[in-house]
């Protein structure tokens, strides 16, 4: 699965051990940055680009990383197409796409702790989006997208 990833200078810490756990487990990750953690950077300008490359298709799914996860997954939810969705533990994430079929994962680096954001990254992706109730739900969130 190719997976875009990025985050800001508070995430990014975070953002590399989850690179590093999604390229263990075989996945094609697409680092969108920060580089590094000294220098100061913008948290929308990195959950736009992990929106923009899933919203286009370059991307299967997108995990997106700041200092709380809220900055950046309000940037990623800007995008059309996007379902961005700030978890803080493994049911979280996996209701997040079970539910609510959320394709960019958000976390708060400063709120969590690498085992509980690895564990959420394997719960996220190990979730199938359901079908059914949620169908509807779902299609109702594509219509605000359209309403913009």
């Amino acid at each position: 699965m190719r997976i875009a990833l990025g985050a800001d200078h508070a995430g990014y810490d975070l953002k590399m051990i989850l690179l590093n756990t999604l390229l263990e487990w075989g996945h094609e990750v697409i680092d969108l940055g920060t580089r590094n953690a000294a220098d100061s950077v913008d948290y929308p300008d990195f959950g736009a680009a992990v929106g923009h490359h899933v919203a286009r298709g370059e991307a299967d799914l997108g995990v997106a990383v700041c200092g709380s996860g809220i900055g950046i997954s309000i940037a990623a939810n800007k995008v059309p197409g996007v379902r961005a969705a700030l978890v803080h533990d493994a049911t979280s994430a996996r209701l997040a796409r079970e539910h609510n079929h959320a394709n960019v994962l958000c976390m708060g680096a400063r709120l969590i702790g690498a085992p509980v954001a690895q564990d959420a990254l394997a719960a996220w992706l190990g979730a199938e989006p359901g079908g059914d109730r949620h169908l509807a739900r779902i299609e109702k969130l594509s219509q605000l997208d359209q309403r913009a």
